[in-house]
């Protein structure tokens, strides 16, 4: 039986959108934007020379950088001329090594290649087509990965699984009758057995986590749940060496914030112990030539009394790792010592918001001070951090949302992102308030992208996002959004110094985006024409710097 497994990124990301109008939207499809060529030379011809050598600032991404590609933080320390020097994705990773396990011989089709068509397509035939579904995040683009599936592979029986799937999977099996199975849950109890009844044509009813379509009746039937034993199962490891490897230490997550359905999708909360998560870093230290761990959990610093004892044995391992957190976790000046000292470079931390009644409204049991805390004990190590902030939560109005904006623009320094609130999931505990904050969608056969509640409208929320991403841009020099970074490799200057990037990323950030930040063209050209004289001021020039 040959199997095919499609995993990997989704089409786009949910800021993409921010890109309109700017030097980078025309970068990424230059033909689309030829009247707009001398723009577009300047920034991609920029280059610095480096160690005698001239390198082009901006270079397209090779890889990724992990599951939720928020970070985007890179790895100085890896070799450089390694080619596998960028995480696989956890999905490819964790399914992979279920499937070597079982000795199923199989092919890796990288999802990016359904959307964008760029890569070179599997010859197949196939059995068996997997298909996840952890980077798609609506109807439209669920429907395109299974009609690419259908139409090369119309013999193949397909089965989903992953987050979307997971949540949407009574939806999807009505919709796609081409879905023979959904894998929802844990995919180690069910999807061997599930690859292996199928090869042997025998019945798979007594599989546990997993909904099929009956081949006589074509009714939906769904057996029970088997959660896997994190902690007696070997954590994966497909054959290989591999410098980035991603991780995770927990399944489900602890906390109940109402924007989320990450729970929904694995109700049960369950977490790897101290030493199994040591011992694991230390394995892919010896035997995969792991440099760096990506953990990819919910919160990797939760619970308290695991992070104690596991900060003193990674450590003694001696591998870089960076994960997320909760602002709450980073307490006081001793706990970021002790991440530095186990070898922390970096944290994710969802502020969500600065204000105390909107992070009650999101169930977030975070104050606005525990996001400040962690803020000004990080802004002074050593450890990158990266934040996420939400605009539009139901209940927020915009007098509420001015706390976060203030703090952007007038406090904050480092890497971060603001997301306007996305209401595209029945399962988000958000909708139980859905009375108490007048809760309305206006397109609601399709992804609820259009909302209103007490506070404001879904196109309010837009406005805001970007009154306060422009204001950060050009009156923080110290903040830095992270949205076209996605596609380039960072840092800009490999050989320069931390604090040098952040300078000339932010000189990027504004050359790039001046064009959709001042319409006008004339008063556009001049900023970018300063921005560029403060460039050469690092060494990072353009032969097309003639306007």
């Amino acid at each position: 039986m040959k199997v095919l497994l499609i995993a990997g990124l989704g089409p786009e990301y949910p800021n993409h959108s921010l890109l309109a109008g700017s030097t980078f939207e025309a970068l990424a499809d230059p033909g689309k934007f030829r009247h707009r060529s001398e723009e577009i030379s300047q920034l991609a011809s920029l280059h610095a020379e480096m160690n005698g050598a001239v390198l082009p600032l901006i270079r397209a991404r090779q890889g990724n950088s992990g599951i939720r590609a928020v970070s985007s933080v890179r790895l100085q320390h890896v070799e450089k001329d390694d080619e596998s020097a960028t995480a696989p994705h956890l999905t490819t990773f964790t399914v992979r090594a279920i499937l070597e396990a079982a000795g199923v011989d199989h092919d890796h089709y990288p999802a990016e290649g359904v959307w964008s068509g760029s890569l070179n397509e599997p010859a197949g035939p196939y059995d068996v087509v997997l298909l996840s579904t952890t980077f798609i995040w609506d109807r439209a683009t669920m429907a395109k990965a299974i009609t690419w599936v259908e139409e090369r592979f119309p013999e193949a029986a397909l089965v989903l699984g992953g987050q979307y799937s997971n949540l949407k999977f009574q939806q999807i099996m009505d919709a796609h009758p081409f879905v023979r199975y959904v894998v929802r849950g844990d995919a180690e109890p069910a999807l061997a057995p599930l690859l292996d009844a199928l090869r042997h044509r025998e019945r798979v009813a007594d599989i546990p986590n997993l909904v099929r379509r009956d081949p006589d009746t074509g009714r939906i039937r769904i057996t029970g749940i088997q959660y896997a034993d994190l902690e007696a199962l070997p954590s994966p490891a497909p054959a290989g060496r591999f410098p980035v490897i991603p991780y995770e230490s927990m399944r489900g997550c602890p906390f109940t914030c109402k924007y989320c359905s990450f729970p929904a999708a694995s109700p049960k909360w369950r977490y790897k112990s101290a030493r199994k998560i040591a011992d694991d870093f230390a394995r892919y230290r010896d035997e995969h030539g792991a440099q760096y761990i990506k953990a990819l959990d919910s919160t990797f610093t939760v619970p308290p009394t695991r992070l104690r004892s596991l900060l003193p044995l990674l450590t003694k391992t001696g591998v870089a790792w960076e994960a997320y957190t909760r602002a709450n976790s980073i307490s006081d000046r001793s706990v970021v010592d002790a991440l530095g000292e186990a070898h922390c470079r970096a944290l994710a931390i969802g502020f969500e918001s600065m204000n105390d009644t909107t992070l009650t409204y999101m169930n977030k049991k975070v104050k606005a001070r525990a996001n400040r805390t962690a803020f000004e004990l990080l802004s002074r190590s050593p450890i990158h951090y990266f934040t996420s902030f939400i605009v539009g939560y139901p209940g927020e109005s915009p007098a509420l949302f001015e706390d976060t904006k203030n703090f952007l623009v007038d406090e904050y320094e480092g890497t971060f992102a603001l997301y306007v609130f996305m209401l595209n999931d029945e399962t988000m505990p958000v909708w139980q308030d859905a009375e108490r904050f007048d809760l309305r969608v206006f397109d609601a056969d399709s992804d609820c992208e259009h909302w209103a509640h007490t506070g404001m409208d879904s196109a309010t929320a837009r406005r805001l996002q970007l009154e306060t991403l422009r204001e950060v841009r050009w009156k923080n020099d110290r903040a830095i959004q992270r949205t076209w970074q996605r596609d380039y490799e960072l840092p800009l200057l490999p050989h320069r110094s931390v604090a040098e990037n952040a300078v000339v990323e932010k000189l990027v950030d504004r050359l790039g985006m001046a064009s959709a930040d001042f319409p006008d063209r004339a008063i556009a050209a001049d900023r970018r024409a300063a921005l560029l004289g403060q460039l050469a001021g690092h060494g990072v020039t353009s032969p097309d710097a003639s306007s």
